[in-house]
């Protein structure tokens, strides 16, 4: 591939990168945007006509989003309901459904497709003395990269996130233990995760607990906490509170082995990482380090040996 195609296929990765940001960070939805306009025009002193509201209202907001949410509106009537239910329970698992509707998945998803598509045409044309097979693998690489890239990222938050309940479930089973023994409920030593932490087992309980106060029963909302996260730590730890709730065993009794297994099972993992550190630390060594090492010993000596040769 010659140097021009290489520059703007970089070009266009970043161009695609960054909208997915802007996208991310904004949301397609207006009620943000539209809370915090109000809030300047109820601020102001003078009195703002229809024409100022709208020249005040940023290009994005007001032509882009709109028709993102036309075009996502437009997605969800055409997708069957099972690939809208899988994507809802997957942005879900990401911790991202307050923000992205599962509509306006799709619509990234058929953005970057559309854009990563055009790119690949428009890298067609600049450098158009490609070889047949190159030609071949950027029209189809392209847009297939397009369309799968939006599931990645999702994909990546939720391993992220269950990572982040692996590690900090053993610390909040035992504040959740420390507060049963010394009284409260097993509802309020959630809530006292939930105030003294902001991670995301923390948020996890926040969301069952607010569930509760809506009239879901707790043994419902903990199953739907359990397939939710997909942790199967988790999944245990709530399936013997359910157990217990339902036989009538000591709840401060369950979460202390519970605690236990889950501190034993952190130190199991911590011993596993380490035992393949050697492994994984094996190939930067022999490709990165060890050449350089080489290089630095032996540079002298084979320069002093071709020397001595020349004269």
């Amino acid at each position: 591939m010659s140097p021009t195609a290489i520059i703007v296929l970089v070009i266009v990765v970043v161009v695609v990168i960054a909208a997915s940001i802007l996208v991310g960070q904004r949301g397609l939805t207006l009620e943000d945007a539209t809370n915090r306009r109000l809030i300047e025009y109820a601020q102001r002193e003078e009195e703002v006509t229809i024409a100022d509201a709208e020249l005040d209202v940023p290009f994005y907001e007001r032509v882009v989003v709109p028709l993102l949410n036309a075009i996502s509106k437009r997605i969800m009537q055409l997708t069957p309901e099972a690939q809208l239910e899988s994507i809802r329970s997957k942005l879900d698992a990401a911790g991202m459904l307050q923000k992205t509707s599962p509509g306006a998945f799709l619509g990234k998803r058929l953005m970057y497709t559309v854009v990563l598509g055009l790119a690949g045409l428009a890298v067609l044309f600049v450098v158009p003395n490609l070889s047949t097979l190159y030609k071949l693998l950027i029209v189809i690489l392209l847009p297939v990269a397009g369309y799968y890239l939006p599931m990645s990222q999702v994909n990546s938050q939720i391993k992220r996130r269950q990572q982040s309940i692996v590690r900090d479930l053993p610390d909040a089973l035992d504040l959740m233990t420390i507060c049963v023994e010394a009284g409260l409920t097993f509802d309020a030593a959630m809530t006292k995760v939930y105030e003294k932490w902001d991670n995301e087992i923390a948020a996890a309980f926040g969301r069952v607990l607010g569930e509760i106060q809506l009239g879901k029963p707790r043994r419902e909302g903990l199953r739907d906490l359990a397939k939710r996260m997909q942790v199967p730590d988790l999944t245990s730890f709530l399936a013997a509170i359910i157990q217990a709730d339902q036989l009538g065993v000591s709840i401060a009794r369950i979460l202390r082995i519970q605690s236990d297994q889950m501190r034993v099972k952190r130190r199991q993992r911590a011993q596993e990482k380490a035992q393949q550190a050697p492994i994984k630390m094996l190939f930067p060594m022999v490709f990165m380090i060890f050449p350089s090492m080489f290089l630095v010993l032996l540079g002298p000596a084979a320069l002093l040996i071709t020397a001595s040769h020349i004269f």
